[in-house]
């Protein structure tokens, strides 16, 4: 298949296989993995149900503006409630919570701690930036296997990449849904493969070393 075939994507078969997608879909589904990640990966490590762990999450719900409020909702949601006194044995590490309780604290804790994420984009972006050096891309062609045997291109391979300069605008593309957007920023970075860029305008996956 030539490049100019990727202009009418499917018309030999490779909208058979649903994971194959265009760049500016898999980007986008890439930055969310990411971002999922650096929330778990940064969060609290120690399980709740040790005393560390419960005093971790307890300080970070009652010094973050809303904590109280998301602690709240997640116990009542719970069928339960704490008054000032239980709170402050819990933050202490001088009562262990039910495991109703304890459960509902790790709820409140790991949403307060999403939404504080989400409501900061510029922790991903620096993230994604990684003090100038970027973060390495890697690009996995389509599933051939679905394509009309004649026109299968069975040597395309993983590319990999270590793109720079447009996390902040992928970020910002990605929080307001911007998706002509984030279809310039991959058209961008394919462009630095070879002449045969055209092969990876969609693709099965990307994955971000981030």
């Amino acid at each position: 298949m030539s490049t100019d075939g990727w202009k009418n994507f499917g018309q030999y078969g490779a909208d058979r296989d649903r994971g194959n997608v265009h760049g500016k879909v898999a980007l986008g589904r890439a930055l969310e993995d990411a971002l999922e990640r650096m929330i778990i990966e940064g969060g609290i490590k120690s399980p709740p149900s040790t005393r560390r762990g419960l005093m971790a999450r307890m300080r970070y719900l009652m010094e973050h503006r809303g904590g109280r409020e998301a602690l709240a909702e997640a116990l009542a949601d719970a069928g339960s409630s704490a008054n000032p006194a239980t709170l402050r044995a819990w933050r202490h590490g001088l009562r262990m919570p039910r495991p109703v309780n304890l459960e509902a604290i790790d709820t409140a804790y790991w949403t307060l701690r999403a939404r504080n994420v989400l409501a900061n984009p510029q922790i991903l972006k620096d993230h994604l930036n990684n003090g100038g050096r970027g973060t390495k891309v890697e690009i996995h062609p389509i599933n051939q296997q679905v394509v009309d045997e004649p026109r299968r291109r069975d040597n395309l391979r993983i590319r990999p990449l270590q793109v720079r300069y447009v996390w902040d605008e992928a970020v910002d593309a990605l929080t307001t849904g911007d998706i002509t957007k984030m279809e310039e920023i991959w058209d961008d970075i394919i462009a630095d493969l070879d002449s045969d860029w055209g092969a990876y305008t969609y693709v099965s996956h990307i994955g971000l070393g981030a």
